[in-house]
Order: structure tokens, then C-alpha cells, then sequence
């Protein structure tokens, strides 16, 4: 692809959730999130096979959805009241209509279909953009309007995501679909604390965020698309393989990692909020998600795959490949639990 077209795609991607962020007017948040989607479809088509074309269309045509129910509830909030924002006495039909069609943006279960396969069909780079970068619009937009949501509504969409999130990681073959069905189980983790403290929603995506980046990092360092090739890292990079364990453990919400401030944060805001039945709920799914995020780290690292004798020495080759930011990620997104009073407060 042409530099200067590149240059002009990643600047839309990068404006998009920005001008979402910075206005208050719900017709420009509109805008920034279409700015997103439509930057984005150039990437994903870039490499020309029917698995990528495939992702695109199913990207297109879910997103292309929710942002026609986004607009209809806007022009019908406007019809109705004469603003371009919602208020406490907005019709409450028109704000879950917002909320489900964030949700479909989000790919919050029960709307969850497009994203792993979506994720899967595109290369590791993009789908990082994809998990990280493209959450951040739709998820301000629901920061800013959570005193007005349905609490029932969220409640569903966040149990059904943390769920659908975690049984459906343990059966997966493919790291970039197991990445996925951790994204969900994240958003339903923010969705679930969304009504109470958002302030938790926006610290817990800053976490993921920060998670996502160095696991992906290492993926694309080996073109790591599978836990048998995955599995390879031991006699490749054995330094990558510890990260890529601590990052794991540390998504999986394991203590004392960077992870489990924010599963800690929400569980004990919900208990505040008298809502046990849900934290405990929540709590037990967390166990499953770290049970596959510790199914990869024993694929990679206690178990030995049949390989030929020459890729057992492969570590003994210079690799090329040089990451300066990977050191200083892992370290943030495992090392960061004693500053989650200061993070908290």
C-alpha cells in the first residue's frame, strides 16, 4: 500500500475515537465512530485472500448496523426533545437502543459472533488495533451517558459476556481467537462496574490495554497464530516465552500481577454496591479465563512438542528482531500492583 495513503488510514483511525471523546455532541460522536470504521476496512482487505475479504465484509456489515441504530436514535432524540444530547428525560427506549448498538460495536455477547472470527481472518497487527484502539470510542460514549442506562440491561450484557468470554477461550486452537474471547470477557468486566463506577470502567481498559499490547507484541515477533506454534518459543526465543507467561498470568487476573487490580477494584466496588450473587458469579468465571490463559503457558512451556533437531538449537542464532518497548510493557503490566491505592483513588 502506498506510505502516504497508510499515513492518511492510521491518522483517521487515530482521530476517530479523539473527536468521540472530545464532544459532547452526540451527532460528532456519530461521526468519529464512522470515521473509525470506514478507516479501518483498508487494513483489513490489504492482504487480498478470502479470509481477510471475509472479515472485512462481516466487520463492515456489523458495524455499518450498529452505527444505523446509533443514528436513528439520535435523529429520534432530536425530533423529540431539539438537542443533539441525551438527558434524564429522554425516552428510555432510545438510550437501549444506544446501549445495544455500543454493545454491537464492542462485540459484548450476545452480539459477540462477528469478533473472533473477524480477529482470526485479518493479520496479528490489525487485530490488535482491532481489540484495543477500536474499544475506546464506543466505551467513552457509554461513560458519558451511564447515568442513564438501564442497569438490568448492562447487568445482562456484562454476565453474558464474561461468560460467552470464558467458556469460549478453553476450546480454542488459535491464539488470535483466544485473544478475542479474552477481549469479551474484559468488556463485560467493564460493562459490569459501568452503572456503579465508571471511573473502574475506564482504569480497567487502561489495564487491558496495557495487557494487549505486549501479548500481541510477542505474537507478532514469531507469527504466533496457533498454541503448536506457539509452542515453538522455547527453542526460539526462550526469553519471550517467560514474558509471554507473566503476560498471560497477569491477563488471567493472577495476584500479585498488574492483572488483578482491576478484577480486585470491581469485585470489591459490587460488594459495596450489594450485589454479591454478580461479583461471585464473575469471580468464578475469572478462574476460567485463567484456566486457558494457563493452558497456553503449559502448551509453551511444559510440554515438548515432537520437533526436528535442528529447531532445538534455534536459539543459538542471533535473532533480529529487536523490541525496545516490549521490556518496559511487560514490566508495567505485571509490576504495577503496588500503586493500585494511588490508581484507585
Amino acid at each position: 500500500m502506498n506510505p502516504i495513503t497508510l499515513i492518511i488510514i492510521y491518522f483517521t483511525i487515530f482521530m476517530g475515537p479523539v473527536i468521540t471523546m472530545a464532544s459532547s455532541n452526540l451527532l460528532l460522536m456519530w461521526v468519529g465512530l464512522e470515521l473509525s470504521l470506514l478507516a479501518i476496512i483498508p487494513l483489513l482487505i490489504n492482504k487480498k485472500n478470502p479470509r481477510s475479504t471475509e472479515a472485512a465484509t462481516k466487520y463492515f456489515v456489523t458495524q455499518a448496523t450498529a452505527s444505523m441504530i446509533i443514528l436513528l436514535a439520535v435523529v429520534l432524540n432530536y425530533k423529540q426533545s431539539g438537542m443533539w444530547t441525551f438527558q434524564q428525560q429522554t425516552n428510555s427506549m432510545l438510550i437501549n437502543l444506544m446501549l445495544i448498538s455500543l454493545s454491537m460495536k464492542l462485540g459484548l455477547a450476545p452480539f459477540h459472533y462477528w469478533l473472533p472470527e473477524v480477529t482470526q481472518g485479518i493479520p496479528i497487527h490489525i487485530g490488535l488495533i482491532l481489540l484495543t484502539w477500536q474499544k475506546i470510542a464506543p466505551l467513552s460514549i457509554l461513560y458519558q451517558i451511564f447515568h442513564l442506562l438501564n442497569p438490568i440491561i448492562t447487568t445482562i450484557l456484562a454476565i453474558s459476556s464474561i461468560f460467552i468470554g470464558a467458556w469460549g477461550g478453553l476450546i480454542q486452537p488459535q491464539t488470535r481467537k483466544i485473544m478475542a474471547f479474552s477481549s469479551i470477557a474484559h468488556m463485560g468486566w467493564m460493562m459490569a462496574i459501568l452503572p456503579y463506577n465508571p471511573n473502574l470502567t475506564i482504569i480497567n481498559l487502561v489495564i487491558y490495554i496495557i495487557l494487549t499490547i505486549p501479548m500481541f507484541m510477542t505474537l507478532m515477533m514469531n507469527s504466533t497464530t496457533t498454541i503448536n506454534s506457539i509452542s515453538m518459543l522455547w527453542n526460539k526465543t526462550p526469553t519471550i516465552l517467560a514474558m509471554t507467561s507473566l503476560i498471560l498470568l497477569s491477563l488471567g487476573g493472577l495476584p500479585p500481577l498488574t492483572g488483578f487490580l482491576p478484577k480486585w477494584a470491581i469485585i470489591s466496588e459490587l460488594l459495596k454496591n450489594n450485589a454479591p450473587i454478580m461479583a461471585t458469579l464473575m469471580a468464578m468465571m475469572a478462574l476460567l479465563n485463567l484456566f486457558f490463559y494457563t493452558r497456553l503457558i503449559y502448551s509453551t512451556s511444559l510440554t515438548m512438542f515432537p520437533t526436528n533437531n535442528n529447531s532445538k538449537m534455534m536459539y543459538h542464532h542471533t535473532n533480529l528482531k529487536h523490541n525496545f518497548i516490549l521490556p518496559t510493557l511487560t514490566t508495567i503490566s505485571t509490576l504495577t500492583l503496588p500503586l493500585s491505592p494511588q490508581l484507585i483513588a
